[in-house]
Parts: C-alpha cells; structure tokens; sequence
C-alpha cells in the first residue's frame, strides 16, 4: 500500500519549505529511518528522515518551497504504481472534438465588410478597437484582408477619407491620432504633440510618424542576480512586513555611559584570566542589563491579543544573530534568573551553533523581548523592526568616546546609544523612556550585573 511522504512542519510557526536536495533517488529503496531529504525552513536546515519503508516516488521537483503538510512523495511496494491525483486532465484522442466551421461559409473579398462565420464580421481585434475608438460601422469599411478581413489599416484609410468635420477620434484639445497610431508612437518612443499631421483636420497617420527621429531609448537595469523569496529570507520579509502592517511602531534613541562597564570587563579579563568562567562582552553586559530592568517595567515584556495587553511573567531573551542569508533569533530562558558569565556562556553556545546551521527550531522559540546590534558594523542609532508577538525592541549601537564636561575642562567617556522601538498600542513614549533609563544606571553600576 502507497505510503504518503509529506512535507514536516519543524517548529511552531513554520508555514512552508524549501526542497534543497532529494538525497535518495526516484525508484530507490528506503528504510524508515533513512535520510530522504534536506529540508530548507525559515529558522534552520534540516535532514528529514522516512517514516517508513519503500521504493520512494517524488513528486515535487528538488528546489520547490511548498506549505507544511503538503505531500511531497511515495513510499511504494515493488511493483506499484503512485496514485493517480485527483482532477487529472482527459488525454488528448479520448473523443472530445472542436467544432468545425462551415467551410460553405467563406466571405467574399468584394464589396465592404463582410459576414463570416455565424454572421460575424471579419475583422482583427486591433481593426474593432481602432473602429470603436472612432465610432466608425465596421460594415461601411472595405476589407483588405484575407477573405475580406477588415484590418487596423482599412479603418486608417476610412477615416482618412472622411470629411474632417466628422473625424471624431479624440477629444477636443487632444492630439487627432488614432489608436494604432499612438500605439505605434508610444512604442518608438515619439511624442505625438511634436508631429504634423497630414490627415484631415490635422489628424496623425502613420506615414506622419516615419520621418520622426524617436526619443533615446533608455535601456532598462537588468538584474546581474535574482535571490528568491524563499526558506528564511522569504519568511524575515513576510514578518517584518506583517510587524510593521500590524504594529503602531516608533523609536527612541537614549545615550549611555559605558564606562563601569569597560573597567569591570577589563578588571575580569585579569582575574577570570586561566579559569572556566567566560569574560562577558559588551553585548552580555547589555543583555543581562536589558533582562533586568524588564522586571521594573513589565509593559516592554508583552504580547498584544485581542482580549487585551498580556504581561508574561518570564522573561525569555531573544538575541538577533546574523547568518548566511539573513539572521537568526536564539533564545535565552529565564534571563533574569541567570548570572552573567552563565549569560555569557549561553549566547557564545547559541551565536555559535546558528552559524553552523546546528541550531535546533526549539532553541529559537519563545523569545518575549529581543536584542539586536549593528555596533560591530559602525552604527550608532538605528530603527529595528518587532518580532511579530513582542512589543519591544532594543537596539545597541557602537561603543564610542564621548565627551563630558566638568568644570570647563572636557573629559573623555564611553558611550553608546540605545535604539528602543516600541508598540505604541501597548506602550505610550514616556514609559520607553523610563526603561531606556534603567538599562543606562543598571550599566552604570555594572557588579549588580554579575549575579
């Protein structure tokens, strides 16, 4: 009995994946268990292994991205076919025919427009929008066409034989042109009000627009690379678009001092020196400090329903980690309760594995709050996007010096700015600011950071 291989849906928000490699081929025996492809998702890639045994039968092209659950192949018996899906077409030679016209019906070619098939009059599509343009009776126009058929040009020539106080092609103060005419212009690149017409009434005709010189042609910029929207760069795109369709989102920056911070970092690079504890980095110190002042202000550690604004009790920290193709987002649980060296421990081990592609889909759910930083790239202040399901946003930018004036001399510091995006359907602009300035004076007394 056929065996139904159907795409797996990894992680709880996984909505579609990409195909990247069959790794049997089609007709190959497989023991469940085996490896039978390597599945692209939004967050991480991954082998899918059979479910069962069989000769496996694909039926989705490697490279396809398709939604979770979809049936992508075949585990059969020997000897069986795949089912046959469901609507499939009637073969052609099965007995449906066209219907065939009557060839007694033939128009003659004398005279002006003549009956076709069914009592129609021949004429091309362009000859009836072009007629219809000019209110011009297709059955006053002689046809040069095959059999009698009226064509575009036909209804030139009539209308060029007209009186001009009945050319009625375009509105009064328009340029007197027909539709083929101004089709013709519009794709040599002629501006139809720089041309004389030597039509009746000053009316544009083809031959009119031979001897215009067309406007330089400006050749389109053609892609040197098309990336897809698909797997995780498709899936950053429908939620950062979805963010900001969804969220009423604005951004405070707010400046730092940072210099505790440098000197305790310094201070633990010599004594931590040749033990197991990891010496924290800047971003450790501002994720534990980020974690911390959520407990002053519950408001930035939320999610927005439709009953209302739910304050969570944890808090569940989301780091933003750039990878090949986009950025991941791993989580760190119950940061609050958690040292910074152990902090620090778990953001090295997650940053790592996400950039090896080790990273399991568990380890990126769940965040409540997330921190993202462009320092490294030489950005002070910045606009980052909400995680669809937080209200809140903190982005860090480069340490710097700063300057600080105490009695009319300057004085050199570290600082840095703080980019907070908010929802502002959960939080109003001075509570943001009220937690940006716990993060500052949790940073300017950096001990309390340690435990």
């Amino acid at each position: 009995m056929a065996v139904e291989v159907l795409l797996p849906k990894i992680g709880l928000t996984m909505q579609e994946g990409t195909i990247d490699e069959w790794l049997v081929p089609t007709g190959a025996a497989v023991a469940e268990g085996d490896a039978l492809l390597r599945l692209a998702t939004d967050k991480v890639d991954v082998d899918v292994e059979a479910e069962a045994g069989g000769l496996f039968h694909p039926v989705v092209a490697a490279g396809a991205t398709v939604p979770a659950g979809a049936l992508i192949g075949w585990l059969l018996a020997e000897g069986e076919q795949p089912p046959d899906p469901a609507g499939t077409p009637t073969p052609v030679g099965s007995g449906t025919t066209m219907p065939v016209p009557d060839a007694g019906a033939a128009p003659s070619v004398n005279g002006t427009g003549e009956k076709g098939i069914g009592d129609r009059l021949l004429s091309s599509p362009n000859a009836r929008r072009v007629a219809a343009a000019a209110d011009v009776d297709l059955t006053a126009v002689r046809g040069t066409g095959p059999g009698g058929r009226i064509v575009s040009e036909d209804v030139e020539d009539f209308l060029a034989a007209l009186p001009g106080d009945l050319v009625t092609l375009v509105p009064p103060g328009d340029t007197p042109a027909s539709p083929l005419v101004r089709k013709l212009a519009k794709e040599r690149g002629i501006d139809l009000s720089e041309v004389n017409g030597t039509g009746p009434g000053g009316r544009i005709r083809r031959a009119d627009l031979d001897g215009v010189t067309p406007a330089p042609e400006v050749t389109p910029a053609r892609p040197s690379k098309v990336i897809p929207l698909t797997g995780m760069r498709g899936t950053i795109a429908r939620r950062m678009h979805a963010s900001l369709q969804e969220m009423a989102q604005l951004t405070h920056g707010y400046e730092v001092r940072m210099d505790a911070v440098v000197s305790l970092r310094d201070r633990l690079k010599e004594e931590w020196a040749g033990s197991d504890l990891p010496v924290p980095s800047i971003n450790d110190f501002l994720l534990k400090a980020a974690a911390l002042a959520l407990r002053e202000h519950p408001l930035l550690n939320a999610t927005v329903r439709e009953d209302g604004i739910h304050l969570l009790e944890e808090v569940h920290l989301g780091f933003a980690v750039a990878v090949p193709g986009g950025l991941m987002v791993p989580v760190i649980e119950d940061a609050v309760a958690l040292p910074l060296p152990e902090v620090a421990r778990r953001s090295r081990s997650l940053a790592q594995a996400a950039r090896e592609g080790r990273i399991s889909p568990a380890q990126l759910e769940g965040a409540t709050f997330t921190v993202t930083s462009l320092g490294g790239y030489g950005v002070d202040f910045f606009t980052p996007v909400i995680n669809p399901g937080n209200v809140a946003i903190l982005g860090v930018g480069r340490l710097r010096d700063g300057v600080e004036w105490v009695d009319d001399r300057p004085l050199r510091t570290r600082v840095l700015t703080l980019s907070l995006t908010f929802d502002h359907r959960a939080v109003d602009g001075a509570p943001a600011a009220e937690y940006l300035r716990s993060v500052g004076e949790l940073l300017s007394k950096p001990l309390r950071l340690l435990v």
